[in-house]
């Protein structure tokens, strides 16, 4: 097939947003249809939340409830799997045909990460400063990189300490400081 999946979003029970999405991707595993329906995502945050005790706990969050997001090629079989799965109420947009993202709402959504090569100019082990954020300024040693989630894990010494800080590829520099 030439034609590119598009992401689509589908209206749920409130409630039912994980149903949905398993039962879509059971469906796709089961009659094979990988090429068609790709990606079923719900997106989520991760949030700092007291319980009834005052403990802190991170919680996650569904950033629209009620609301699956669905990368799929559109064809009658598509449709079908996805109008027809329990849960869902429709699709999103006017009329009775179903309206992709543009380019522009899938970026903004943070659906998709822009496959952009990065290069990076220190290895695990070089010695990095902190550029930004909250440690600016700091200077640890490099443990890790994750260029698929752009981030790197840098050791610093805080308050005689070693702490492993996860930080965005783009807030450390390579330096000859100690």
């Amino acid at each position: 097939m030439s034609e590119a999946a598009k992401w689509y979003v589908i209206h749920t029970y409130s409630g039912y947003e994980n149903k949905v999405a398993q039962t879509i991707l059971k469906v796709v595993d089961n009659r094979k249809l990988h090429d068609l329906i790709p990606e079923v995502k719900i997106p989520t945050e991760m949030a700092m939340e007291k319980n009834d005790k005052g403990v802190l706990r991170e919680v996650e969050h569904k950033i629209f409830p009620g609301y699956v997001l669905v990368k799929m090629i559109l064809t009658d079989d598509s449709w079908y799997v996805v109008r027809n799965t329990r849960g869902v109420t429709g699709f999103v947009g006017p009329g009775s045909k179903p309206v992709p993202l543009t380019e522009k709402e899938v970026a903004a959504l943070g659906v998709e990460r822009g496959v952009k090569a990065l290069e990076v100019d220190f290895k695990p082990g070089d010695r990095v400063k902190i550029s930004a954020g909250p440690m600016e300024g700091f200077v640890g040693e490099v443990k890790n990189i994750d260029i698929e989630n752009n981030t790197v894990d840098v050791s610093v010494s805080m308050f005689g300490r070693e702490t492993l800080a996860t930080l965005e590829l783009s807030q450390v520099k390579v330096t000859d400081e100690y």
